[in-house]
């Protein structure tokens, strides 16, 4: 059985936590400790914070029970409250009323109970009857009384407020969603101006008021403002369980503003929430938007184990089940009503972009080849089709084959197998195209042979053969003939045919991933001379590409450079994408990353193939990232992430999204990369690429953090902790539990901070990293100090020092690190025994700590030493000797900073404690009055 003071500390280290399963868990832990020990006191308070946590944290069924419970306390035994305990239970009464009508099994008689109750106890107190008017409005358009309403609505608009009424976000809010819902837009955007030009502090804002701004915004023409409210509401909602049927009308929102892809983004992050709802009114009003966005759908899109449409018409049938057993329970149709008119709700506009991502409508990634006039004679027009394909492209040459075969469908026989040796070089181009390519080989072989051109035989026989599935037989069957072709007279006097049979012997190394053998195959190619221009320079692109495989980058980029002149002497054709490519590649690796964008830049002028122009993209973009140009990178990068959405490639969009949450955030955009990381954490996670959604998460947890988003940090801090499982990750472990006990830290969250301390310390000790297993130790030392614990804090304190004693055995004591680190802890124990009221073991530890600290050079934490020694010397009652440390800090101390202040305080201080008070007027003058 816990001690009422330990329960007491869980209660408030409750109040510090963000709401939500984690906090409703230690709460009920309190009240149950209570009830058995009978701490009247705690059993209030912990009923109180419960009926708050159990709302606010997505359980709000719950919370009925302890308001009844408060509610009769009070009855009997008002002297237990005090002014702040009235005014919560008070309070309470909102979220009752607002609650109970949520369950459709709740009477609606038990509601209006509630709402008389709560009108005859604000009576009694002399309070404004605000808050109940608001409420009585909100139960009378529940039912669909507009007549009603409105007239509630008058009267809670003239009452005063108080302070009961909600938040000056939450009220206008609330007002925002009448008006609207009366269809007056612009006196709804006009009422949230003031509030949003404030400084909103409750849970709830400013997410709640933009999210009703969004639909005014949109029908009123202001649609940057819209997006905007939508993006900023959103990342604030899409963590609360509470908070989900606010994250329906995102949904709809996206469902009708033309993000489909964003929206049904959306409704998987969110499904599962359906099977732990905080309410069935949430479960209704989520389901239904679910279902509308996705009507929007092709109904045949794979979904998991369903498609669009089936999960459509069952989250649409759970919907319509719920607003019936509404309409049962309040005696009207209005709930059915709201849910058919948003399972049918029309489009507010065709498309409103709400990212950046969003706003690439049409990728740009392909640079249409344009239309060439093709000769009819059927030599030219075959000459021409090959030219076209050895220039590499692709699709020109594809269409000047197809115009072929219009124009002469029984060519003569040597066109003919020209032809069929097209028809395969484009099939072995096709990635599933291999068996067929192979096949149309075979048939070119014999047809060369019905022919008599036994050297062309075998090439397409080669090539037959490297269409084949990649392994040793392959590579035996393949040289074998490259022999037979080398051996043939005729091969004496073609270098053409000799460059090309040790070029596939190339593909067929490098298929098997045996780099060096496929450049020693490259360059014996290039070693024959070949005659055809396209060939020798697609032969010095392959080397290029192979010394960059092998890390030999210098030799790449003079191999990439030849190739783009000898393309050049062509006109530069699409092929000549490829080394450029491979140069800005090469270029990149040497760290040369501004002649890597101007690499990149090149081949995206030069490449007309989709492939291609994406890594041109993307090349450039990390490279622009490389060389700390972030705000250049992000066009490139949205443009790819757009070509792979349009083209239903999710997982290399997630991947891309970020690099572009990187770049967002290192251009000082944090809400675009959070987006974009939100985004593609959803994506990996469903691809199973663990590692990179985690890579992902840790980004977006230092973008939550610039934002101020603190729990939600936590929260990827805890998920990235939970992930890193394996003995190999334990440091990394141990850094993502510190960093987030050090965000606890710098809140003020104390004893959280010191739990997170504790495991941090334990994944670095089975990590064997001492050093940071000592920073975290004494950290949570002081950590429970500031938390007002005195005996964990000592506790923790002598774990620490324990551990630095086990030090002695292993490590030099005059190592530097070891030294620092020991000051360090010297300082941090002075801090925990000075709380503790142990002042002489403070005053020893922190002069020890400032002696060690200037012998190894590092005075600015040893004049902090110094202050601390001298708050010991105050506090045990030695001014005298508090001056003399003080005023050797001041003579050292760069002026104007914060330790100059308290120095020059706490000696003005040690003066007056000594009688000296004119002598202390002259410190305050000298430092404390500029």
């Amino acid at each position: 059985m816990k001690s009422e003071d330990e329960l007491w500390t869980l209660l408030r280290e409750a109040y510090q936590m963000p709401y939500g399963g984690a906090q409703i868990a230690l709460v009920e832990q309190v009240m149950a400790h209570a009830d058995a020990g009978g701490h009247d006191e705690l059993r209030l308070a912990s009923r109180l914070f419960a009926t708050t946590a159990y709302v606010h944290g997505g359980e709000t069924a719950k919370s009925f029970v302890t308001f009844s419970w408060c509610r009769s306390e009070y009855d009997a035994h008002p002297e237990r409250f005090d002014e702040q305990d009235e005014h919560l239970l008070l309070w309470h009464f909102k979220y009752m009323v607002n609650g109970l009508l949520k369950f459709p099994a709740v009477p609606l008689g038990r509601t209006y109970d509630v709402l008389d109750d709560m009108e005859r106890r604000f009576r009694a107190g002399g309070h404004s009857l605000h808050a109940v008017y608001a409420h009585r409005y909100q139960v009378a358009e529940h039912v669909g009384d507009a007549a009603a309403a409105d007239d509630w609505y008058a009267k809670w608009s003239a009452a005063p407020r108080d302070h009961n009424s909600d938040c000056a976000g939450c009220d206008p809010g609330a007002k925002v969603d009448h008006l609207v819902s009366r269809g007056r837009d612009d006196e709804a955007v006009a009422m949230a101006a003031p509030v949003l030009a404030g400084r909103l502090t409750c849970v709830e804002q400013p997410q709640s008021i933009l999210t009703s701004l969004m639909v005014p915004y949109v029908r009123t023409g202001r649609l940057t403002e819209a997006a905007d409210a939508h993006r900023q509401a959103y990342r604030k909602l899409r963590g609360n369980l509470a908070d989900m049927q606010t994250v329906a009308d995102h949904i709809e929102f996206c469902a009708r503003t033309g993000n489909e892809t964003r929206g049904l983004e959306m409704v998987q992050r969110h499904l599962p929430w359906l099977e732990r709802s905080p309410s069935p009114q949430a479960e209704m009003w989520f389901a239904a938007a679910s279902a509308l966005l996705l009507g929007r759908l092709d109904r045949g899109l794979p979904l998991g184990d369903s498609t669009a449409g089936e999960l459509g018409d069952r989250l649409a049938a759970r919907a319509r089940d719920w607003a019936a057993k509404f309409d049962e329970r309040n005696g009207s149709a209005a709930v059915s009503g709201r849910i058919e008119a948003l399972l049918a709700a029309p489009p507010l506009v065709e498309q409103l972009p709400l990212s950046a991502v969003a706003r690439q409508k049409t990728p740009a990634t392909v640079r249409p080849e344009p239309v060439e006039e093709l000769p009819a004679e059927a030599g030219a027009l075959m000459d021409r089709a090959w030219a076209l394909y050895h220039e590499h492209r692709i699709e020109a040459a594809a269409a000047a084959f197809a115009r072929f075969d219009e124009l002469h469908p029984e060519p003569p026989a040597e066109l003919g197998v020209r032809r069929l040796d097209g028809r395969a070089r484009l099939a072995a181009i096709r990635d599933d195209g291999g068996p067929e390519a192979e096949g149309l080989f075979r048939a070119t072989a014999e047809a060369h042979r019905a022919l008599g051109h036994e050297l062309k035989a075998l090439g397409a026989e080669s090539r037959a053969v490297l269409s084949r599935q990649a392994d040793e037989q392959m590579l035996a069957d393949l040289l074998a003939l490259t022999e037979r072709i080398l051996a043939h007279p005729e091969a004496a006097h073609d270098a053409d045919v000799r460059a090309e049979a040790r070029m596939r012997a190339e593909s067929a190394y490098l298929r098997l991933e045996r780099p060096d053998e496929a450049l020693a195959a490259v360059e014996a190619a290039l070693a024959e001379k070949p005659a055809r221009a396209t060939l020798r320079a697609e032969l010095e692109a392959r080397r290029a590409r192979l010394l960059l495989m092998l890390d030999r980058h210098e030799e790449a980029v003079a191999a990439g450079d030849e190739a783009l002149r000898l393309y050049a002497e062509l006109g530069s054709p699409p092929a000549a994408a490829i080394p450029a490519l491979v140069r800005a590649h090469a270029l990149g690796n040497l760290e040369r990353f501004d002649d890597a964008t101007a690499g990149f830049s090149q081949a995206l002028g030069l490449a007309n193939e989709r492939m291609y122009r994406l890594s041109a993209l993307v090349g450039r973009a990390r490279s622009r990232l490389a060389a700390e140009h972030p705000a250049d990178a992000i066009d490139d990068l949205v443009e790819a992430v757009a070509d792979h959405v349009a083209h239903g490639e999710d997982s290399p969009a997630a991947l891309l999204r970020y690099d572009l949450a990187a770049a967002y955030y290192r251009a000082d955009q944090p809400g675009d990369a959070a987006e974009a990381a939100e985004s593609a954490i959803d994506a990996l996670d469903r691809a199973g690429a663990q590692e990179q959604a985690d890579q992902t998460r840790y980004l977006l947890s230092r973008v939550y953090r610039e934002l101020g988003e603190l729990d939600l940090a936590l929260g990827l801090l805890d998920t990235l902790a939970t992930n890193l499982d394996g003995f190999d990750n334990l440091p990394a472990r141990g850094r993502m539990l510190q960093e987030a006990a050090q965000l606890l830290y710098e809140a003020d969250r104390d004893a959280q901070a010191a739990d997170r301390f504790a495991a941090a310390a334990e994944a670095y000790r089975a990590a064997g990293d001492i050093q940071s297993e000592m920073f975290t130790r004494r950290l949570r030392a002081l950590s429970l100090r500031w938390a007002g614990d005195v005996p964990g804090s000592l506790s923790a304190l002598a774990e620490a020092d324990a551990l630095s004693r086990s030090l002695d055995a292993t490590v030099d004591p005059a190592e530097p690190w070891l030294v620092w680190q020991r000051a360090m802890l010297d300082c941090d124990a002075a801090r925990v025994h000075i709380g503790a009221g142990s002042l002489d073991e403070a005053a020893t530890r922190s002069a020890s700590a400032a002696d060690a600290l200037r012998a190894i050079g590092s005075l600015s934490e040893a004049l902090d030493a110094d202050f601390l020694h001298a708050e010991a010397l105050m506090r045990a009652g030695d001014p005298a000797a508090a001056e003399a440390r003080l005023r050797s800090v001041l003579g050292a101390v760069p002026r104007g900073s914060q330790l100059e202040h308290n120095s020059a305080w706490m000696l003005a201080e040690s003066l007056e404690a000594q009688g000296r008070s004119e002598e202390a007027e002259e410190i305050r003058a000298q430092y404390l009055q500029q």
